[in-house]
C-alpha cells in the first residue's frame, strides 16, 4: 500500500517492536535515516532497534552502534530505509526479504517489495522523508536525532552542493538547526577531513581518468591493487565517485571499482540532467536516481562492464565521438 507522511505516521503509531534495516555498503543517508527513525520511534514510546550492518565503516559507527538490536530480538514490524530493492538489502538481512512491512525510500527505482511504502523520489535524501514522518509522529526531534538526520541529508547532497539539492532539502536542514544542532563540527567530520591514504588514492584516480565522447564522459577505475598500495579501506571511500564528474565539460562521470576480485565490481555514475544515470545503471542490473546511480554487476570484467556502458552512452552521445 502506498502511504503519505500522515498515513505512515499513523501506521507507526499503531505498531511496535520495530527492526530497521538499510542497504549494502551503507552511506550517510542509509545510516542517518535508520538511526533517526529508530530514535524517533523510541521517543514515541516504541521498542525499536537497527539491525547491525556488517558493512558499517568506522566513520558512522559511533552514530549507530548503540541502536543495534540485541541478539535474539524478534521484531513484529520490519522497516527498511533508503533501500530500493531486496537485492540491495544489507547482507545479513536476507531472512527479512519477504517480511518487510514498511519501506521508507526516495529512489524512483524502488521495486515495491514492501507490504507498505512511503516513497518520495523528489527528495534528495531519505532523511528528508524520515524527518517529516517524525514531525508528524512526535511534533519535534531532539538534538541527537537532528544530528543523524543532518548526516543523512548533507551526505546525500554533497553538503548541499549536488544538483539533487532542493528547497525542501534546505528546509529540513534549517529545521534541524532549529532543533539545536551545531552543524559545524559535523561538516568538518563528514566533508573536510581525509586520511593520507585517501589523498594518495585520489591522486591515482585523477591521473587515471579516461575521457570519451569529446570529453563529455569521464571514466576512472579503482583496482584492488590501488587500494592495497595506498592503504585505503572502506572508511576512505565516501564520495569517491564524485571525482570524474568534477572535471569541466563532463556530463557523465563513471567510477568503476574492483572489489574482492576481477569479476566483483561496483559501478557509480554521476551525471548532469542531460544523462539518465538510473537508465544507464539499469543496463548492469542496478539503478538509483536520475543523476546518481550505481550497480554491482556479477560475472563481468571491468572491460566488459565498460562496453555495456558504451552501449547506453552511444544512445546519448554521438557514437563517432566515443574515442575523441
Amino acid at each position: 500500500m502506498k502511504m503519505d507522511i500522515r498515513k505512515t505516521a499513523e501506521y507507526l503509531k499503531s505498531h511496535d517492536n520495530f527492526l530497521i534495516l538499510n542497504h549494502r555498503r551503507p552511506d550517510g543517508d542509509a545510516h542517518g535515516s535508520a538511526a533517526g527513525l529508530c530514535r524517533g520511534l523510541r521517543a514515541a514510546g516504541k521498542t525499536a532497534y537497527v539491525l547491525y550492518n556488517p558493512d558499517t565503516t568506522e566513520k558512522y559507527l559511533k552514530y549507530v552502534k548503540e541502536l543495534w538490536a540485541p541478539e535474539g530480538f524478534v521484531p513484529d514490524t520490519v522497516v527498511t530505509v533508503d533501500t530500493a530493492s531486496v537485492q540491495m538489502l544489507q547482507t545479513n538481512g536476507g531472512i527479512y526479504e519477504e517480511k518487510v512491512d514498511l519501506a521508507v525510500d526516495h529512489h524512483p527505482s524502488n521495486t515495491g517489495y514492501a507490504a507498505n511504502d512511503c516513497i518520495d523520489s523528489t527528495c534528495a535524501a531519505c532523511g528528508e522523508i524520515v524527518y517529516d514522518i517524525l514531525m508528524e509522529l512526535n511534533g519535534s526531534v531532539d538534538v541527537e536525532t537532528a544530528a543523524v538526520l543532518y548526516i543523512a541529508v548533507s551526505t546525500d547532497t554533497g553538503c548541499f552542493a549536488f544538483a539533487n539539492t532542493t528547497a525542501n532539502t534546505f528546509r529540513v536542514a534549517w529545521k534541524l538547526g532549529e532543533a539545536g544542532l551545531v552543524y559545524r563540527e559535523l561538516n568538518r567530520e563528514m566533508f573536510r577531513t581525509k586520511t593520507r591514504s585517501r589523498f594518495a588514492l585520489e591522486s591515482r584516480v585523477m591521473s587515471g581518468i579516461e575521457f570519451y565522447y569529446g570529453g563529455k564522459v569521464a571514466i576512472t577505475t579503482i583496482t584492488a591493487e590501488m587500494m592495497d598500495e595506498t592503504g585505503c579501506t572502506e572508511n576512505d571511500m565516501d564520495d569517491i565517485a564524485a571525482i570524474p564528474g568534477s572535471v569541466q565539460g563532463v556530463e557523465c562521470g563513471i567510477t568503476m571499482r574492483e572489489l574482492s576480485g576481477e569479476r566483483d565490481c561496483k559501478i557509480s555514475v554521476r551525471t548532469s540532467p542531460k544523462v539518465d544515470a538510473n537508465a544507464l545503471c539499469r543496463l548492469l542490473g542496478g539503478g538509483g536516481h536520475m543523476m546518481a546511480a550505481g550497480a554491482s554487476p556479477k560475472g563481468l570484467t571491468l572491460g566488459e562492464i565498460k562496453e555495456k556502458l558504451f552501449e547506453g552512452l552511444d544512445k546519448v552521445f554521438n557514437p563517432e565521438d566515443r574515442l575523441r
